[in-house]
């Protein structure tokens, strides 16, 4: 195997003079003695509230400490002890009992036991810093609002400084300059910017208008200074005595001997930079028009007007009656519809359009495509598709002791640190413990209050729409796709341009070379420009209007009401605490009592009969209602028309559809989803009066989490077909019946015993990751002609393996065909949903919703098998390194570790792969036995 190319890669040899410099210089911040100890919180669990959030709460790691890391593989406390538990699961589910649930999961009790304090800690002498010997957590009870806040962003600071400057600067689309020009962080600080581009007073400005809104933002903010206050506390410490981060020295920020340079204050705009990645990343939605428009253009050019918008309808999946919903009732929530005889629309001419530039006055590596560094995040990490979380809850009629019980958690990906931190806070209005995100734990965002737990998933629905704007000239000159002007209600007006300068140069961390460039936005008040093109031959810019830019921060009020006991003490407290986050996130909520579930995000009310599917012209009868431009504020649907509910007999959600008429934004939503695998377990454990524990429910999220959704909901169809003659050749035969194996096994990607690090069924996994990217091409693209097939593979990939790889084909100037490696997360997207339908047409079952035209084999059966056959035995004949190529961290040929969940390392630090598992990165189970 190759050596692993690490971001903050550096010959030890070299620097091993450094290890004795550091460790003689740092010293140990002296705190303040200890607070008195506050009143212990009420904990209505009973002690059967658990998490887990992979590698370790610990993400502080000095220069000391990353070379040892480097040198001698040790790393400091607390950094990886949750990963070994969490990995542990996937060959330990079978055999789980309550009892051994705490073998894979933490206590998430209140509080710590006496003689489980591993230290004490007072920076203020109204706050105290509790940590527990088991896995480092901080424990912060305050006597004052202030001190708690206080206490909870000296903890930030303690566990996660890094990756929260890290991500103040990738937030405001200033990677290259802070951790170095690789071209990933090239890459995702572009990405970011095109998302949220800010000046810094716009950042103000979102401070300044929560400021104005007096009572519970007017607290958020006096929270959020105290917080500040709290790491900037511990900034100063640790500068003063050298325990700060090893990263600032190996990115040239301080010297590592002298100590010679900084680390910039925190300030509240920070915080918008920091929510502004959230947003972008797990709680935003739509903003597919134009992939949809050329989906709808190649259709109609394929089959005519008529047909070819029925075939665009039924790709499109947008309500489809076979997708999974969360609310399974009947309840209906119509929002998005997709009207019969659609208004407004603005398709693109065929082949105009351009993606907008983004990069100007390029010097030095800036005009390098590719460098050694890898960078510290995926460049894809927002541009590349990919799903996030997961929940299952179980009413208390149908659980084995009669009080509900969820396991559910968000799929954030998985970094060395992580993202996210666990974190208690307890102080006056707050009692809470579980997860945040690093630079944003003044409130817990998910986790459990005294009686009452919550979580989420993203839900995407479409709160961004793409307009297409008339450019103009104010001197007269002829318009162009280049012009810098636009028609805002019958006026030539000036766009906004947006400028970020970003200046590198090689540090230990990143080698690469001196480079400088400037990222431009330009925004109109019908958003920001993503693209140029013509429609009817007129010039436009394409542009991409979502409803929470310029309001990053306003979901501070929802979640400090889920912090607080006193705004949460039911079902209906909960659901009126989500309608103030204004993310797309799908809510779960669980006490002793009631299960609850609502759909949260700021949802515009759309002009009648505009589809929000496609691009629509930039005129005033087809704006938002009541649109503001200035504010970019309009009327929102009420929160009664948002899907919501109680004590469902169960909920799942997999980033799934959530009830019906509650349309999809984007393609590929139907029959064939992830969400199945949660849905058919949970109902199967309910059959004929079954009941649900903690421990069913965590082996039914985990027999999902290591099982292929090829195999369990498409596998049966394509045997049918093949089955339906007899299968002659010898290569094909042998391949079926090691798929048909598999599937009776179960059809997991699962080791052969724990840690042996080859899976069971092996052969028929690789045969299946193999043919799935032929078997979609085979079956779909004579149908669809090059042109559609082309566009489609724009719209949605064609699969989402474990791996990141056999993608297949992609299409359009940006391909949906992007993934990423060892991310854990797969099968979000994919076509799993086309085949399932097509082949059930043609075997002449029943299809409900089925596409508008058959494609394997033209409908006929006979030569759909020919097509099967065809790709399978093609599939058959790839080795294993032709499947696995291998990259970095694996050799070709390595199935194994080609599936391999691998904490990307953030920071200096690395940890051990571990075996694929598709589950959520934090994740609690919890039951309440009791009630205030």
């Amino acid at each position: 195997m190759r050596p692993r190319p690490h971001p903050l890669r550096f010959p030890a040899a070299a620097l091993a003079s450094a290890l004795l410099v550091t460790a003689a210089l740092t010293t140990t911040p002296t705190a303040a003695a200890p607070a008195p100890a506050p009143a212990a919180a009420a904990d209505y669990c009973g002690g059967r509230c658990t998490d887990i959030l992979p590698p370790g709460e610990n993400g502080n790691a000095t220069l000391a400490e990353i070379l040892l890391n480097r040198v001698f593989g040790s790393r400091p406390a607390h950094t990886d002890d949750q990963l070994g538990p969490y990995a542990g699961l996937a060959a330990g589910y079978p055999g789980l009992t309550d009892a051994k649930l705490r073998d894979f999961f933490n206590d998430a009790s209140f509080g710590v036991p006496a003689d489980q304090v591993a230290s004490t800690a007072s920076p203020r002498g109204d706050v105290t810093i509790v940590r527990d010997k088991a896995t480092g957590v901080p424990h912060i009870s305050g006597t004052t609002r202030y001190g708690t806040e206080f206490g909870a962003g000296y903890a930030a600071a303690q566990d996660r400084l890094w990756v929260m400057d890290l991500f103040r600067h990738v937030g405001r689309g200033q990677l290259s300059g802070f951790a170095g020009g690789a071209a990933a962080n090239r890459q995702l600080e572009q990405s970011f910017w095109q998302a949220a581009p800010y000046t810094e007073a716009e950042l103000q400005q979102q401070i300044d208008a929560l400021a104005s809104r007096g009572g519970r933002a007017a607290q958020a903010l006096a929270d959020a200074t105290a917080y500040l206050d709290g790491i900037n506390q511990y900034v100063r410490e640790a500068y003063n005595g050298r325990t700060f981060p090893g990263e600032y020295d190996l990115t040239g920020h301080i010297d590592p001997i002298t100590n010679a340079g900084s680390i910039e204050p925190f300030k509240l705009t920070d915080l918008v930079a920091l929510a502004s990645v959230v947003g972008a990343l797990f709680g935003s939605g739509g903003g597919g028009e134009l992939a949809s428009a050329q989906v709808k253009s190649a259709a109609e050019a394929r089959y005519g007007k008529d047909a070819g918008d029925a075939v665009w309808k039924s790709l499109r999946e947008a309500d489809d009656p076979e997708a999974v919903e969360t609310l399974h009732d009947g309840q209906r929530f119509p929002y998005a519809t997709v009207p019969d005889s659609p208004q407004g629309e603005a398709p693109p001419d065929p082949g105009s359009v351009v993606p907008e530039r983004m990069v100007y006055d390029a010097t030095g590596s800036a005009g390098t495509a590719a460098t050694a560094a890898p960078g510290l995040l995926p460049g894809n990490l927002l541009s590349a598709r990919h799903g996030m979380s997961n929940a299952l809850l179980v009413s208390g009629a149908h659980t084995d002791d009669g009080h509900p019980v969820a396991v559910f958690g968000p799929q954030t990906g998985y970094f060395a640190p992580q993202l996210l931190m666990l974190e208690e806070i307890q102080g006056p209005g707050i009692s809470a413990r579980g997860a945040a995100f690093a630079g944003l734990s003044f409130y817990v965002q998910l986790g459990r209050g005294q009686d009452y737990a919550w979580s989420a998933t993203s839900a995407g629905q479409d709160i961004t729409d793409t307009y297409a704007v008339p450019l103009c000239t104010t001197d007269g000159s002829p318009v162009t796709t280049a012009a810098e002007s636009y028609l805002w209600h019958g006026q030539c007006v000036p766009l906004d341009r947006l400028e970020r300068k970003n200046a590198w140069s090689p540090t230990t961390a990143d080698s690469t070379a001196a480079g400088s460039y400037t990222l431009v936005m330009y925004r109109s008040r019908y958003g920001l420009v993503t693209a140029r093109g013509t429609v009817g031959g007129a010039p436009v810019a394409f542009t991409s209007l979502r409803s929470t830019y310029r309001h990053e921060a306003d979901s501070i009020i929802g979640f400090q009401e889920l912090n607080d006991p006193g705004a949460v003490h039911d079902a209906a407290g909960f659901q009126r605490a989500a309608q103030d986050i204004n993310y797309t996130f799908n809510w779960f909520y669980a006490d002793s009592r009631d299960i609850a579930y609502y759909n949260s995000g700021t949802n515009p009310v759309r002009a009648p009969g505009v589809d929000p599917g496609l691009p629509m012209r930039a005129e005033p009868a087809y704006e938002w209602a009541d649109f503001d431009p200035v504010t970019n504020t309009a009327r929102y649907t009420p929160p009664a028309e948002h899907p919501q509910s109680v004590d469902q007999d169960y909920y799942i959600s997999w980033n799934n559809k959530q009830a019906d008429g509650f349309t999809t934004a984007g393609f590929g939503n139907g029959s064939v989803h992830r969400g199945n695998l949660l849905d058919d377990r949970v109902r199967a454990l309910l059959q004929g009066g079954g009941k649900a524990s903690r421990v069913s429910l965590t082996q039914a999220m985990e027999g999902a989490a290591l099982t292929d959704l090829r195999a369990e909901d498409v596998l049966p169809d394509l045997i049918r077909v093949l089955r339906s003659a007899p299968v002659t050749d010898q290569t094909a035969a042998t391949a079926l019946q090691q798929l048909e194996t598999w599937l009776a096994d179960g059809g997991r990607r699962k080791e052969t015993s724990a840690g042996s690090h080859s899976y069971a069924d092996a052969t028929a996994i690789r045969v299946m990751d193999a043919w799935w990217p032929l078997l979609a091409e085979g079956t779909m693209r004579p149908g669809l002609g090059d042109q559609l097939f082309t566009a489609l593979t724009g719209a949605l990939q064609i699969n989402e393996s474990p791996s990141g790889g056999q993608s297949g084909p992609g299409g359009g100037s940006t391909s949906a065909n992007e993934s990423i490696p060892h991310k854990g997360s797969a099968f979000q997207y994919g076509w799993w949903s086309y085949l399932d339908k097509d082949l059930r047409s043609v075997l002449g079952d029943r299809v409900a919703g089925p596409l508008a035209r058959p494609y394997c084999g033209g409908g006929d059966l006979a030569a759909c098998r020919g097509v099967l056959l065809d790709t399978l035995k093609r599939a058959a004949a790839q080795t294993p390194a032709q499947v696995y190529p291998g990259d970095a961290d694996c050799s070709a040929g390595d199935q194994w570790c080609a599936d391999t969940v691998i904490q990307r390392p953030l920071g200096g630090v690395t940890d051990v792969r571990t075996t694929w598992q598709n589950r959520p990165t934090y994740q609690q189970v919890v039951q309440f036995t009791a009630h205030r």
